[in-house]
């Protein structure tokens, strides 16, 4: 359980580090950049943590998949980007899969 945890930390510090990437003015600003360097250095060591028991392709998978969603959300909030019915359908479907992976395949670590 505990490399579940450490995904959802690297997943929501990319999920952070990403949506400060338009804060950062093509890095001119120094403190939305420091929050991308070191949101990326946090999730990039957490994925690497939970790949001690969750297999690559599955934490990608879930790690890609939630991070697409939570930024597009990200988005929409900070940055009034709007969804329309095909991407949220999209993204609906995304979740879909992470949700399959994660209750019905034998592949992910239970």
């Amino acid at each position: 359980m505990r490399a579940y945890v450490y995904l959802a930390i690297a997943i929501l510090a990319e999920v952070i580090a990403t949506s400060s990437l338009k804060a950062t003015a093509e890095f001119t600003r120094p403190w939305p950049s420091l929050l991308v360097i070191a949101g990326y250095g946090t999730a990039f060591y957490c994925l690497t943590l939970s790949l001690r028991v969750i297999p690559v392709g599955i934490a990608y998978a879930i790690w890609s998949g939630l991070g697409i969603v939570l930024v597009a959300i990200a988005g929409y909030l900070l940055y009034q980007q709007k969804l329309d019915a095909p991407a949220i359908l999209g993204m609906v479907m995304i979740l879909g899969g992470v949700l399959v992976i994660n209750l019905l395949s034998k592949s992910a670590a239970h």
